[in-house]
């Protein structure tokens, strides 16, 4: 999970927007529900009539993707493709087909560890968390024979064509970062040269920095919560990924909701991944592939890719990096939470700094049960 450091002092974009400065209107924020969860945007030196379209033209693009790309809207194209596995070839929007040859190419990359046509997998494991058992080795060996990103195949201006039927696109761990690097041209066409953009705490894109800063300053937690340390982004792009911060318990036994698609079993690990980059599509895939792969192995597939770097956090705290992480995020172990946060006048107590630590939300570092009716989604979240 992130969190935001703005203005040398421990907070977050707020989810409403507003002008942070009224004298100079020079810095904007604003946060809106978009795929599936809240985007949060920050702008800096732009004035606020140029920054309110902006911030339209940057949501708009989020939903424009969310129709096409959803599972859970029956019209979009990625539902349509879906039901027609198997049959024929499907015209699509060229965007889909963009994102499907990403798709297709990072599986590649990764040795099957991030796959697009997971869905057949979290079907089946949704099933067995409403019957609370496991499924069988036969429908764990069913539901594996229609996952393969090499059986999409995409004509650009043709369409695209799933080859086998019960094929199921899942595009819940790429959609984001694929939004965040459309969304960057944008920014750029507009003249903003400092924008923080964050999915859910969990994808963001971090273009400049904020005045006087190096960049934009992120505290990083680990499974279960603990703070890992700082990072400083400037023009890069950021993926977290956790293995436990979401599961569920069947047949008493408690499963992740990171499917790893080569076995077809969810994580039994706790790992927190984190991966910078200058594509978010790819920090996405490299961070959930980096849960899935052997350490050693998944670090040298980071480290291997121009311009990415990756940091692996195990569940008793350990911390394993690639060798250009430090460098490429300023990084800054932290131990132990401090006790006054960042920026904080001097004469404010430990106590009211731990207050004030504990009021920021906390998005995927924590562990908790979902509700079975609410796993469907959750279990998709980063698949």
């Amino acid at each position: 999970m992130i969190y935001r450091i703005a203005c040398a002092a421990l907070s977050f974009v707020v989810t409403q927007g507003c002008v942070s400065d009224p004298a100079s209107k020079r810095a904007v924020s604003d946060g809106r529900y978009a795929m599936g969860t809240v985007l949060e945007i920050a702008l800096e030196g732009v004035e606020p009539q140029l920054a309110a379209r902006v911030l339209d033209d940057l949501y708009g693009v989020a939903n424009r993707l969310d129709r096409l790309l959803s599972i859970y809207d029956p019209e979009s194209d990625v539902s349509r493709l879906n039901r027609g596995a198997g049959g024929e070839r499907q015209p699509v929007d060229a965007e889909v087909e963009q994102i499907l040859e990403r798709s297709i190419a990072y599986s590649e990359l990764t040795r099957g560890a991030f796959d697009v046509t997971i869905g057949p997998l979290v079907d089946l494991w949704v099933a067995a968390a409403d019957r609370d058992a496991p499924p069988t080795a036969l429908e764990l060996a069913a539901a594996r024979k229609r996952v393969g990103a090499a059986r999409i195949s995409v004509v650009p201006g043709e369409g695209v064509l799933l080859g086998e039927a019960g094929m199921k696109l899942d595009l819940g761990g790429i959609a984001k970062g694929y939004a965040l690097d459309r969304m960057l041209p944008l920014l750029e066409r507009h003249g903003i040269e400092s924008a923080l953009l964050n999915f859910g705490q969990s994808s963001s894109w971090a273009l400049g920095a904020p005045a006087g800063s190096a960049g934009w300053r992120l505290l990083i937690r680990g499974p279960e919560g603990r703070m890992a340390g700082l990072i400083t982004l400037r023009d890069q792009a950021l993926s977290v990924s956790g293995s436990q911060g979401q599961w569920v318990e069947i047949g008493g036994r408690r499963y992740g909701h990171i499917i790893d698609p080569r076995s077809g079993e969810p994580l039994m690990r706790a790992r927190q991944a984190v991966v910078v980059s200058q594509r978010a599509s790819l920090a996405e895939a490299l961070s959930l592939a980096l849960l899935v792969l052997d350490a050693d192995l998944g670090l040298a597939l980071v480290a291997a890719q121009p311009d990415c770097e990756g940091l692996l956090i195990e569940g008793d705290g350990a911390l394993r990096s690639t060798p250009g992480w430090d460098a490429a995020v300023h990084f800054e172990p932290l131990a132990e939470p401090p006790e006054v946060p960042i920026g904080a006048p001097r004469d404010r107590t430990a106590a009211a700094a731990q207050a004030a630590l504990e009021t920021l939300r906390s998005v995927g570092g924590g562990t908790h049960r979902p509700q079975l009716s609410d796993l469907r989604r959750r279990l998709r979240a980063r698949w």
